[in-house]
């Protein structure tokens, strides 16, 4: 266990797991309440009311008396669904007592706004990365059935790749194999990163493959046997590119940092995933069953889409 893994243990074995994930509640009161501080001690007793609230800590007042900052300590640790409960509940409470208006901030806080916004936006980045998908696979191969394979095979490699990734970090049986002591949530930003770069490895697999069995039918073979004899001089390619990329996020298991051994892992698993099963076993078996119409492209298409030789 390293150093900084042993202090941030420490004051959550001594005085809980909330210690680690602090909350700074803020109070403005545009009337202000003097010197009673009778307003004070009834606004830290209707926080630490609120479920969730292990201790409420009165931080510091304006000069005004006007603004007061408490700090909330949680019962849960910084990730735990509770603590996003009770961050969520308090931002609910707009007036206190009908005469203070909370906020809530401090790392935990924004760490739970971050993942929300990330959140949010995963939706319209994949949107955009299979409709960027589906057009540039479209005048590359000129296929309607190739793109739509290509990229269909893509988001199984994705849902698989964030299952598994989930399924290794959030259990205990399994933190173990990657040098972790507890489970614990996948980053928030891990599904933006791991979609864009494993697209990028992905169809650069897809348009070796492809690109070579597309070259074997210019030539004159029959689309099955194209298929066949194109993945077997391409496939060479994309063994040794998985492999070189597989072993290189598979070093970053080896890192004491949870934030790089979750980023190896996913990606590891991802380029395995897609290349050895998606690109070199699903892709060729659909492509022979299809045969000549994987290669089908409307008439009124095949004159409007711009010719570019792969």
């Amino acid at each position: 266990r390293s150093s900084a893994r042993t202090a941030y243990a420490a004051p959550a074995s001594g005085f809980g797991e909330g210690t680690n994930g602090a909350l700074l509640v803020t109070v403005r009161s545009p009337q202000g309440w003097g010197r009673d501080l009778g307003v004070l001690e009834s606004w830290s007793a209707e926080l630490s009311a609120r479920p969730g609230v292990a201790n409420v800590q009165l931080a510091g007042v304006n000069a005004a008396h006007t603004f007061a900052v408490f700090a909330v300590t949680p019962t849960g640790g910084p990730t735990e669904a509770t603590t996003e409960a009770l961050v969520n509940d308090v931002r609910e409470q707009r007036w206190l007592s009908e005469s203070g208006r909370l906020s809530v901030t401090g790392p935990t806080a924004m760490n739970i706004d971050l993942s929300a916004r990330i959140a949010s936006v995963v939706p319209t980045y994949v949107l955009v990365v299979v409709g960027l998908s589906l057009l540039i696979l479209l005048v590359a191969f000129r296929s309607v059935l190739l793109p739509v394979l290509a990229t269909g095979g893509f988001l199984l490699t994705i849902a698989a790749t964030m299952g598994l990734t989930s399924l290794i970090f959030g259990d205990t049986r399994f933190t173990g194999l990657v040098g972790l002591d507890r489970a614990g949530p996948v980053l928030s930003f891990l599904p933006l990163m791991a979609t864009g770069i494993l697209y990028g490895l992905a169809m650069d697999y897809q348009v070796f493959l492809v690109a070579s069995v597309r070259e074997e039918r210019a030539e004159g073979r029959d689309a099955r046997l194209a298929v066949v004899t194109g993945f077997k001089h391409a496939s060479r390619v994309v063994v040794a590119a998985a492999t070189i990329m597989v072993s290189v996020f598979g070093g970053f298991v080896l890192s004491a940092d949870p934030t790089i051994v979750q980023l190896g892992v996913a990606l590891s698993l991802g380029i395995l995933l897609d290349a050895f099963l998606i690109r070199m076993t699903l892709m060729p078996a659909l492509l022979y069953r299809f045969g000549e119409r994987a290669w089908w492209l409307p008439r009124w298409l095949e004159s409007r889409l711009p010719r570019v030789e792969v």
